[in-house]
């Protein structure tokens, strides 16, 4: 009898699975996840073999040979994960198959690396908390949660795993997936560098690293390790918004392997996979920047400048000060000079802004010249200024360069001060001072994770000034008595855990809910399907949210629905509502 394999064309808008006979001489390189050629309506399409020598569906004459076999595809094991990710996120496989097969055909792998006496050697030589909290977590089947510090290096935990054998670490960037590479070289331990060496990465031996997408590595790793679980790096934005260290739990959890997790302030849902050891309370108040907390309650808010005097000398005296603020342009709130009137569009009523020599608005982008509708006046107050802005008042105020970053900004100019949004805080290696010009900003923000988005952004500027050491982190705030800033300033991420359980809870957002967004033109049809079904609640609107008491009832809710015809992105589990 022929053999029959089942294969899943890399059209995401086709997501069925399609019988082909195997030629005998593609028979040896047919195996599932492999990347083949099909003819698939009346063109010739990629694909991967998803189920091998299986019953045809018709008569052997009836089916089609696959035209060409390309080579190597994901292992057998990750062809299966991305059937559960597909229903948990509720997307296309074909999205996550690609994800997980490497950039161009690989044909034939490398010989594997077996050698990893370089990292029996570090982990010989290393005696430090991580190393030892790490050993002991391996030692464990299922994920572990480990909180160090923001400055404590985690590479003795990389060190430690691959003491004991294969290992694919997740890193939040590809920059510091590639820095671990090359530290991981110079102790001689092999090592692969995703998505680049992915034909090393599948032959197996020493360390697998790279960004999000490494949770798809074709490697079978005998632990896994996420680097700073809580950043939002690890979330894919496009559909299926799938999370780098769910996938790697749930890889985890079907070989039967350890996961480790580590974060200087773990999130709610990894602290519902387990109790977090950490380090010494010497160590972890060491590891976090000195809190200088400047407390603006007393200003005047129509008089008082975003920089206050308290900040000037800092900025003016630091090597490198990088000062943050979540919004671009010149200004992003106006008022009239002359009557106090806010400046808004002639046409849709939002607020405007001046990003540079005109009013533009946000919302429908009608631009105008820079005048006020009531009374006439040419000249504005910034209410709220931008990043733009914020420079040239910097350089006034501080009396040296001072240089925006944006996301457009390539190589880094020369300057003793940066200002940027939160991006910047990825963008420099080090700084002096790291400044918050409005902080209330982040802890008032209406997103449930708001609290924890907070307590990331400082211990990120925590890493950048090199923990308890000469650094500053200024905060400038109006809540100084906040429990996001109380935890900063302790070293004591455990101290949100509580309130943020205690109001999450309450208001039924997750870890103790499921949640999906909802939209596009097709949202409102989509969500009508959705009704019907008592496991969920469906809100209403042209957004819609959908919340379920777990992720496998919101997967299930989601799983199958036939979409609409007008456009729908469905993202499951948004960090940022």
């Amino acid at each position: 009898m022929s053999r029959v394999v089942r294969v899943l064309p890399d059209e995401p808008a086709i997501d069925k699975l399609f019988d082909y006979l195997v030629p005998d001489a593609m028979g040896p390189a047919v195996r599932i996840g492999a990347m083949v050629r099909i003819a698939l309506h009346g063109r010739r399409v990629g694909g991967w073999v998803i189920e091998d020598d299986v019953e045809p569906s018709v008569g052997d004459d009836k089916l089609r040979p696959l035209a060409k076999v390309r080579g190597f595809g994901p292992p057998a094991s990750i062809v299966g994960l991305t059937e559960w990710a597909a229903w948990r996120w509720a997307g296309r496989r074909a999205v996550l198959l690609r994800a997980a097969s490497p950039k161009g055909a690989v044909v034939k792998l490398p010989s594997p690396a077996r050698n990893l006496a370089g990292a029996r050697q570090a982990a010989a030589s290393a005696d430090d908390e991580v190393a030892r909290l790490a050993s002991a977590a391996l030692g464990r089947i299922g994920p572990s949660v480990l909180r160090i510090p923001p400055a404590l290096d985690p590479f003795s935990a990389i060190i430690e795993a691959a003491r004991l054998g294969d290992v694919l670490v997740i890193a939040p960037s590809q920059a510091r997936a590639e820095l671990i590479g090359r530290r991981l070289r110079r102790l001689a331990i092999p090592v692969a560098v995703l998505p680049d060496e992915w034909a090393r990465a599948a032959a197996g031996g020493g360390v697998v690293v790279g960004a999000r997408g490494a949770a798809w590595a074709p490697n079978e790793p005998l632990s896994i390790v996420v680097l700073d679980e809580h950043d939002e790096a690890h979330k894919e934005e496009r559909q299926p918004t799938w999370h780098g260290r769910d996938v790697a739990v749930e890889r985890a959890r079907r070989a039967g392997i350890p996961c480790l997790l580590l974060s200087p302030c773990p999130t709610l849902e990894a602290l519902a996979l387990a109790a977090p050891a950490a380090v010494s309370r010497q160590s972890e108040r060491a590891g976090w920047a000195v809190l200088q907390i400047i407390d603006r309650t007393g200003d005047d808010p129509a008089r008082a400048g975003l920089i206050s005097e308290a900040l000037v000398t800092p900025l003016r005296t630091a090597s490198t000060a990088v000062c943050v603020l979540n919004r671009t342009g010149r200004s992003r709130l106006l008022a009239c000079a002359s009557c106090a009137t806010l400046a808004r569009c002639e046409v849709c009523d939002a607020a405007v802004h001046q990003p540079y020599d005109e009013l533009v608005c946000a919302r429908c982008s009608t631009a105008r010249l820079v005048v006020c509708l009531t009374c006439g006046g040419g000249r504005f107050k910034n209410v709220r200024a931008g990043t733009t802005r914020l420079r040239d008042d910097l350089e006034v105020l501080t009396q040296r360069p001072v240089a925006e970053v944006t996301s457009a900004t390539g190589e880094l100019p020369e300057a003793g001060v940066y200002i940027g949004t939160e991006a910047i805080l990825h963008r420099i290696a080090r700084a002096d001072v790291v400044a918050f010009l409005d902080m209330d900003s982040e802890l008032l923000a209406p997103r449930y994770r708001a609290n924890e988005q907070a307590l990331a952004l400082l211990a990120r500027a925590s890493r950048l000034v090199g923990g308890r050491g000469p650094g500053r982190v200024y905060v400038q705030t109006r809540l100084p008595d906040h429990e996001v800033l109380r935890a900063a300033s302790l070293a004591d991420p455990e101290r949100l855990v509580e309130p943020e359980l205690s109001r999450r809870r309450g208001l039924r957002f997750p870890p103790f809910s499921a949640l999906a967004v909802i939209s596009g033109s097709g949202a409102p049809e989509f969500a009508a399907a959705l009704r019907p079904n008592e496991n969920i609640e469906v809100g209403g609107g042209d957004t819609v949210l959908v919340r379920a008491r777990d992720a496998a009832r919101l997967a299930d809710a989601l799983h199958g629905l036939a979409r609409p015809k007008g456009r729908v992105r469905v993202e499951v589990d948004p960090l940022r509502i």
